[in-house]
């Protein structure tokens, strides 16, 4: 019997929760559980990772931003070409990614260019 979504999410909890450590307390599992489940995000399962999505459409551009990713490294990094395939299926005109200054230099050979800093502080 083939699992469902959720339990599929479940066993990649841990990975999923060692991500959000590093989203400055905007979600936590059960937020993301309740986004894909609603359809605001998708949810990537993998052998050795697992990433997070969701589709923004700008006024002028819509991109794949890849919310989180969790796991093996070169798991995460070989879920790309699959990620961009239906990115583009749906209309996408780009990928983004926000995460670890780490990511820039994993992700440079797949064409991942630093575009953005983002700083914060909690009030």
């Amino acid at each position: 019997m083939e699992k469902t979504l959720i339990e599929k999410m479940n066993d990649c909890r841990e990975w999923i929760e060692s991500a959000l450590a590093y989203s400055g307390g905007t979600h936590d599992f059960r937020d993301v559980v309740d986004a894909v489940m609603t359809g605001h995000m998708q949810f990537w399962e993998a052998p050795k990772g697992c990433a997070i999505t969701e589709v923004i459409t700008f006024p002028k551009k819509k991109v794949l931003h890849i919310f989180l990713a969790a796991g093996e490294m070169q798991q995460i990094v070989d879920m790309d070409e699959s990620a961009v395939e239906w990115a583009k299926s749906i209309g996408c005109d780009a990928v983004s990614i926000a995460g670890r200054r780490g990511w820039k230099k994993v992700l440079e050979h797949k064409g991942y260019e630093e575009q953005f800093t983002t700083l914060a502080k909690d009030i």
